[in-house]
């Protein structure tokens, strides 16, 4: 029989797993929690210079060539990457901007087939749960960003931006 000591760096570890759930026939969910407080966490996601360090899954072995991003509603944003022999790009604009709880944006890239996709900060204790919920506008979307592998990165992506705030804490 194992002791509670023992099994406690693996519970701790499970908390802060990635959770990746496909809650309906155009949504996706994603959740992790963080050892950080929403401010820092928050801040990770809107200061473009952070941003850039822990978004691009680095398995992907794709380069951020350019990056534009104006966090507030209305702002847009867009995100240029250099993928195999082309570049391609990621842009929209910020439909909700709520300091340290909560960003929506739409991904316009796509054209009609573009999610919007929200991000909720929730603080308690000194952590916070991070929720990300992308909502397509058809089955179909979804599905095709999924069979892309276009959503497949979010675990490692979130690994990243764990990684950045442990040590910005150290």
């Amino acid at each position: 029989m194992e002791n509670n000591a023992q099994n406690e760096p693996a519970t701790s570890n499970l908390s802060n797993h990635t959770g990746l759930e496909r809650v309906s026939d155009r949504e996706l969910l994603v959740t992790r929690t963080f050892d950080h407080p929403a401010r820092l966490v928050f801040e990770a996601w809107t200061t473009p210079a952070l941003f850039v360090r822990w978004w691009v899954p680095r398995s992907f072995g794709i380069e951020l060539l350019s990056y534009e991003m104006d966090f507030r509603v209305g702002g847009r944003y867009r995100l240029v990457f250099k993928a195999g022999p082309g570049e391609m790009a990621f842009f929209g604009t910020y439909r909700e901007v709520t300091p340290h709880t909560r960003l929506s944006w739409t991904n316009e890239e796509a054209g009609d087939s573009g999610q919007l996709t929200t991000v909720t900060f929730e603080e308690a204790g000194g952590k916070t749960r991070l929720t990300v919920r992308e909502s397509y506008p058809t089955k179909r979307a979804l599905d095709d960003a999924v069979a892309s592998g276009s959503t497949g990165g979010m675990e490692e992506t979130l690994e990243q931006l764990r990684a950045l705030l442990a040590n910005a804490g150290a």
